[in-house]
């Protein structure tokens, strides 16, 4: 656990750079869709093109590096919890029985766990685009009135939205296993991070 720990501070600690070079295709993109709505020639959405070919390898290995640190850190951060375990209950060799019912169960919802996260910032992401494009629909119109676009607006729809719906996903992370391990027992909680872990994963 040890050496996966330092595995997972090495992969962390390229990151950043990772995460940072995963922003390169977006920026790309935009730009060619700015030539294109400027009019320039079409040799320039060409080579923009190309610049975000090249950005979508980079985000590949950038989704590649976020994933396998996740994987190092929640493995490393699951082998501290059953440590804590072991030294509160005063054993050494606490073992995670998935044929036992209370931690079998646990396992079960700790699976279903990313997925019901996956669904609330997926719903999320579809109400704020819908909020956006209502908006968008309404500026056209005083647009074409001859009023200035407001761009405020559509900012502040982004970031409300990104505040406002994130709560429920949020709250899900991070009082799931908070009442799985006060209501239940510690073999539930074992069961519902071993599920989580590998179905995240």
């Amino acid at each position: 656990m040890y050496g996966v720990a330092l595995a997972a501070i090495g992969m962390l600690g390229c990151l950043p750079i990772a995460l940072t070079i995963d922003g390169y295709g977006p920026i790309s993109d935009n730009a060619g869709g700015i030539s294109e709505m400027s009019y320039l020639h079409d040799s320039v959405r060409e080579l923009t093109d190309k610049l975000d070919a090249a950005g979508n390898t980079t985000a590949a290995i950038g989704k590649g590096f976020a994933i396998g640190s996740a994987c190092l850190v929640s493995l490393a951060l699951f082998g501290a919890y059953i440590s804590r375990v072991e030294e509160a209950s005063g054993t050494s060799n606490f073992v995670v029985n998935v044929l036992d019912p209370i931690t079998f169960a646990g396992l079960i919802v700790g699976a279903m766990i990313p997925y019901a996260f996956s669904a609330l910032t997926m719903s999320a992401v579809g109400q704020a685009a819908n909020l956006m494009i209502a908006e968008i629909k309404r500026q056209f119109i005083d647009i074409k009135k001859g009023k200035e676009p407001n761009f405020d607006r559509c900012v502040g729809i982004s970031t409300e939205a990104s505040l406002k719906y994130m709560i429920a996903p949020g709250a899900l992370v991070l009082f799931t296993p908070f009442l799985t391990g006060l209501l239940f027992s510690k073999d539930a909680l074992s069961g519902l991070l071993s599920g989580i872990i590998v179905s995240g994963i």
